[in-house]
């Protein structure tokens, strides 16, 4: 007959036996029968067994090597819970096992220190070599015990570190900074690769990377690259994470050693690992995105590019990564132009013919493309002529959410131009059909893609237009417009900006009625800056044309003019000013009463003349804001409109004509034409 395992039930309650070598077998099933197998793991941390495990370590008694054996043992398992299942680390963690496992690192020095003093004294006190020989084997046996005692702790909490469920390390304290290089400074590789993970885990801002810049971190893990296989990759990636996005670290890095640290990491793309080739590779590449000069002399970009198509025929995660770090590396427009001369798209296109892709590189491949097509139209037009486009609209309902979200920044940037919008190329009903369902998909960052989409493919073209309102679509966007969420209010904000560009009355008709006056209003004085400019922006829009769509801004006792009155006076950002003046430079084109209103907007009896708003947009910096400014001054003052010259008289009282005269010589040539334009027009009634 053959052996069968014993129930689970059965361990469990060996597991909490009293009896020492008891508990120990049983802990050392349940680790055995856990590796690797997702399916034991839930079904024993759904029977409570990773809490048993955390007592161990709680109550452990490291002074005794049966003790130490059991926390060995139970360090050990509570890591194989954690390792790559995020129920096993939140269960780890639920079971208050985190601080035991820092602890027991923590307590190492401490406990050979114990032994050498003890050992030193005996040798001191006493000459019989016997009693000597004795403590010496029991130093090494409690030495040895340690010793296992800190590599189980440190490879369980590498585990925990590998999933964003771990607790983010704090390394604006001294004292646990201190802890952090202690480790890397180790002798251990168990415990170096411990901080490597801490570090790949945790730094994430620029002030946790000029901390650990500043201590040190990134000699400690140069001089890890000639230590072993797993050292040396867990450095790379450890660098990667303090350089990216950091051009004030990635300077000091480059000068690192006379520059022979850069030098370590670029012949280390040429590697026999992959795995070292690729992190070696993003290292570079976070040094190529801070600033392209510390590698223009290396021809380091063609030769990353490369690299990075070549380990995309890698089957496992290098090749997942792969994709990710070739988004990173083609953001620029120089380099988009070499990876499509390399032949970048066909190869992605290869791999997308494969139907048994893994979500990760399937997320990874569209990223890529997308970053291939947000700038060249020729790489859009290659994506399109290899029939791309069916696999992109059928990834848009992946079961996974982030190649859901991937596909839409896909076809975002696909879509970014007027000569394929306008071929055909996106009218396809399932297209639009799908990207409304999309903006009640369950993940945010999904519906936020979608929008972004959704923004590129209504602009300016009536059959999408159309069918995006057959399809409920403006009903949806209105309803992200009241979302808590600002990035969804602002993209369907933004969204509903291009409805309405160029848009016929009835389609900004249905809008501006979905909508309502009052969520306008709302959306202008919206708590984010962002949404208030989009707001404004769309607004603007709308009272673009005929005279019924600049009545828009008047409903209902003209809330919505009072509304942008409020925040062109308050609001200190200019993109919000450009956007006020461009609105209110479309309702000046409207009749009399419209162009009074501007005129009550911007010098009521409340604003001080020179020292106006108005009056300090035509003095700004920021020569698209004094452009738009000068829109409003031209529109107001069109010769035809019989209210000109009492407009004028105004403009001259309050000093605007004084100041248009200073503008004829603007340093921008835009601003200089539209003064020269507002000023001839003012000066057809006289110059006094």
């Amino acid at each position: 007959m053959p052996a069968t395992s014993p129930s689970s039930d059965l361990i469990l309650h060996r597991l909490a036996s009293s009896d020492c070598e008891i508990k120990l077998k049983a802990i050392r099933e349940v680790k055995n029968q856990i590796i690797g197998n997702r399916t034991k793991k839930l079904s024993y941390i759904k029977l409570g067994a990773v809490p048993v495990l955390a007592a161990v370590l709680a109550g452990a008694d490291a002074n005794s090597i049966p003790g130490s054996s059991l926390v060995v043992q139970s360090a050990a398992a509570l890591g194989s819970f954690a390792c790559g299942v995020d129920a096993g680390v939140r269960a780890v963690l639920d079971a208050g096992a985190f601080p035991h496992l820092i602890r027991l690192l923590s307590a190492a020095d401490d406990k050979c220190d114990l032994t050498t003093f003890l050992l030193i004294l005996v040798t001191m006190v006493t000459a019989r070599a016997t009693l000597l020989a004795i403590v010496v084997r029991a130093t090494r046996l409690r030495s040895n015990a340690v010793c296992g005692v800190v590599d189980a702790a440190a490879r369980s909490l590498r585990m925990i570190y590998q999933s964003k469920l771990a607790p983010k390390y704090d390394f604006y304290k001294e004292q646990d900074m201190g802890f952090l290089l202690s480790l890397l400074k180790s002798g251990n590789e168990n415990l170096t690769g411990l901080g490597a993970s801490i570090v790949i885990h945790s730094c994430e801002t620029s002030d946790e990377q000029n901390i650990l810049c500043h201590a040190g971190a990134l000699e400690k893990f140069i001089s890890l690259l000639d230590g072993s296989l797993s050292q040396r990759d867990s450095s790379l990636e450890s660098i990667a994470a303090i350089l990216k996005d950091n051009p004030e670290v990635v300077s000091k890095f480059v000068d690192l050693q006379s520059r022979r640290a850069l030098s370590s990491i670029i012949e280390l793309t040429k590697d026999r690992y992959s795995q070292t080739r690729l992190l070696a590779s993003l290292c570079l590449i976070c040094v190529k995105n801070s600033s392209s000069c510390y590698l223009q002399d290396t021809g380091i970009e063609t030769k990353l590019i490369n690299i990075l198509l070549e380990l995309l025929d890698d089957s496992g995660k290098v090749g997942d990564n792969a994709c990710f770090a070739f988004s990173s590396l083609v953001a620029e427009k120089d380099v988009q132009k070499l990876a499509f001369e390399a032949n970048a798209i066909d190869k992605f296109n290869s791999h997308l013919q494969n139907c048994a892709l893994h979500p990760k590189r399937l997320e990874g491949i569209f990223l890529a493309l997308a970053s291939l097509c947000s700038k060249l139209e020729c790489c859009r037009s290659k994506f399109l002529s290899l029939q791309v486009l069916n696999i992109l609209v059928d990834a848009l309902t992946y079961d996974d959410a982030n190649v859901r979200t991937a596909a839409c920044i896909c076809l975002k940037n696909v879509s970014r131009s007027i000569k394929n919008l306008s071929a055909g190329y996106f009218t396809n009903e399932r297209i639009i059909t799908t990207l409304v369902q999309l903006l009640s998909d369950r993940s945010t960052s999904v519906q936020v893609a979608a929008l972004g989409a959704i923004s590129n493919l209504v602009i300016d073209f009536t059959p999408q237009k159309l069918k995006f309102m057959q399809c409920g679509g403006i009903k949806e966007l209105v309803q992200l417009t009241k979302s808590m969420d600002s990035s969804l209010r602002l993209n369907a904000v933004w969204a509903l900006r291009n409805m309405v560009f160029l848009a016929d009355k009835i389609c900004k008709e249905k809008v501006f009625l979905e909508l309502t006056v009052s969520s306008v209003a709302s959306l202008i004085c919206d708590p984010e800056p962002s949404v208030q400019e989009q707001a404004l922006a769309l607004v603007r829009n709308l009272v673009d044309g005929c005279i019924d769509c600049v009545e828009y801004a008047f409903a209902e006792d003209g809330i919505i003019l009072d509304a942008v009155g409020r925040q062109l006076q308050k609001s200190s950002k200019i993109e919000i000013g450009i956007q006020g003046m461009y609105l209110l430079s479309n309702i000046a084109c409207g009749n009399e009463s419209h162009k009074e209103a501007v005129m009550q907007l911007l010098f009521s009896e409340a604003e001080n003349g020179s020292h106006s708003f108005f009056s300090q947009f035509l003095l700004s910096n920021d020569s698209l804001l004094r452009l738009s400014a000068l829109w409003v001054i031209v529109n107001l003052t069109f010769p035809s409109s019989p209210g000109a010259f009492g407009r004028i008289v105004k403009l001259r009282s309050v000093g605007i004509v004084s100041q248009i005269k200073k503008m004829v010589n603007d340093p921008c040539m835009d601003v200089k034409l539209r003064a020269r334009q507002a000023l001839g027009q003012i000066i057809t009634y006289g110059d006094n």
